[in-house]
C-alpha cells in the first residue's frame, strides 16, 4: 500500500503537527507534502521526506505565509500524488483539497474547518493588527475561500474528526459524516514532582485562547501565575500583567512537563478543538480548570480529573479559582484517565481505522470492475 501524507504547512509546532508526526512514524516512508517547510521550527521530519509547493519559493514565505493565503488553494491542487493507493491529508486549512486519482483512497484527519472561514470568521477580522484597508478587503477573499473550501470537500472520500466537537462541526459547515479519533499526547515527558505554590497556563498565544481572561483573573488575585508559549498576543498580554505573572516563552517538552507537574492546576479558558495541552497537564497529574465548552468537555472529567467555569469570563474564572480546593486531587487517577489519549492508543486505532477502510474501498472499486 502506497502512502502519502499531506499536511497544511510545518511552520509552528502544535496538535496538528504532533498527528503529523503520529503518521510519520507509522508510515515512515511515505512522503509528506506540505505548502512550505520551516526547518528551523520543524525539525522532527527528514527533509528529504518532504516535498513543498511553490509557496515555498516566495519571498517572506516563513514569515508573513498569511499574505499568500488566497494562493494557498492554487499550491495545495498542484501537488502531484499520482500512483498513491491511500492519501491521508492532516488539516485545519487547506490540505484536504488536494486532488487524488480515480484508484486512491483520500482520508482527511480534520482538526477543524477552517476557523476564519466558518467559525470565527467575524472574530478573526476584527481582532486581525491590521489597518481598515486590509480589513475592508480581506471579506472577499475569504468568501472566495469558503467557496472553494466547501467544493474541495467533496475531494475526501472520507473524514476522521478529532474530537466530538469538531464532528458537530465537519456535519453542520460540510454537512458530511465523520468518525472519531482523538489525537496523540505525548506522555512520557511528565513526572509526579512535587506541587509548588503556582497555577499554570499556555499553548500558543493567540487571540480565541483567550489568554487575556487569565491575565486579567490573576492580576486581581495576585496568585503566581506561569505562562508559557509564544504568539502573537504575548507582547500586550505582558503589557497587562502585574508582577505575579510570569511569562517563559517557548519552553522544551521536558521543561513543560516540570512545569505543569509542579503547578496547582492547569488553566484552560479557551474553546478547543482538542485540547491537547489539558491532557498534558493531567499526564502530569495535575487538574485542569477549564471553560465548560469545546474539546475539555471530553477529555476533563468534573471533579476527577479537573473543574468547569461556565462562562468566558474573568469574573466566572475568578469565582471558580476562589472556590476551587488544589489539594484534595488523586494524581494517580488523574493521570491515568490522560493515558487514555496516548501516541500508542492513536497511532492503533488510526492504523486500524485506514486499514480497514481501504480494504472497503478496494472492495468497491474491484466489483465495480467486474459490473462494467
Amino acid at each position: 500500500m502506497q502512502v502519502a501524507l499531506i499536511h497544511d504547512y510545518l511552520a509552528q509546532d502544535g496538535g496538528a503537527e504532533r498527528v503529523l508526526k503520529a503518521l510519520h512514524e507509522i508510515w515512515p516512508e511515505a512522503p509528506i507534502f506540505v505548502l512550505f517547510h520551516d526547518r528551523k521550527k520543524i525539525n522532527f521530519i527528514p527533509s528529504k521526506n518532504v516535498t513543498e509547493s511553490w509557496i515555498s519559493k516566495l519571498p517572506f514565505n516563513r514569515r508573513a505565509y498569511q499574505w499568500y493565503l488566497p494562493w494557498m488553494p492554487l499550491a495545495t491542487e498542484n501537488h502531484n500524488l499520482k500512483n498513491f493507493d491511500v492519501v491521508i491529508s492532516t488539516a485545519s486549512m487547506f490540505a484536504k483539497g488536494v486532488i487524488t486519482g480515480p484508484n486512491t483512497l483520500h482520508i482527511s484527519y480534520c482538526h477543524t474547518p477552517p476557523r476564519f472561514l466558518w467559525a470565527d470568521n467575524y472574530t478573526y477580522i476584527s481582532d486581525l493588527k491590521q489597518n481598515w484597508l486590509v480589513k475592508f478587503i480581506l471579506p472577499h477573499f475569504i468568501h472566495r475561500l469558503r467557496i472553494w473550501d466547501k467544493m474541495s470537500v467533496d475531494r475526501v472520500d472520507n473524514f476522521v474528526a478529532n474530537s466530538r466537537t469538531v464532528q458537530q462541526r465537519i456535519n453542520k459547515y460540510y454537512r458530511r459524516e465523520s468518525d472519531v479519533i482523538y489525537p496523540p499526547v505525548e506522555l512520557k515527558s511528565c513526572s509526579l514532582k512535587k506541587m509548588d505554590n503556582y497555577f499554570a497556563a499556555g499553548g500558543r498565544l493567540v487571540g480565541y485562547k483567550r489568554f487575556d481572561l487569565i491575565v486579567k483573573t490573576f492580576n486581581r488575585l495576585g496568585w503566581p501565575l506561569k505562562i508559557f508559549g509564544i504568539g502573537p498576543e504575548l507582547k500586550s498580554l505582558k503589557i497587562k500583567a502585574k508582577k505575579n505573572i510570569e511569562f517563559l516563552g517557548q519552553i522544551s517538552d521536558e521543561a513543560k512537563g516540570r512545569l505543569l507537574s509542579g503547578a496547582r492546576a492547569f488553566i484552560h479558558p479557551q474553546i478547543e478543538d482538542f485540547g491537547i495541552t489539558a491532557v498534558e497537564a493531567m499526564a502530569c497529574g495535575r487538574p485542569v480548570i477549564a471553560f465548560a465548552k469545546g474539546g475539555a468537555l471530553e477529555t476533563v472529567v468534573p471533579n476527577e480529573t479537573g473543574v468547569f467555569f461556565h462562562k468566558q469570563s474573568w469574573e466566572s474564572l475568578l469565582d471558580t479559582l476562589l472556590n476551587f480546593n488544589y489539594e484534595n486531587w488523586d494524581r494517580g487517577k488523574i493521570r491515568e484517565h490522560a493515558g487514555k489519549f496516548s501516541a500508542e492508543i492513536f497511532k492503533n486505532n488510526i492504523k486500524k481505522h485506514i486499514d480497514d477502510r481501504y480494504e472497503e474501498f478496494k472492495k468497491g472499486f474491484n466489483q465495480e470492475a467486474l459490473i462494467n
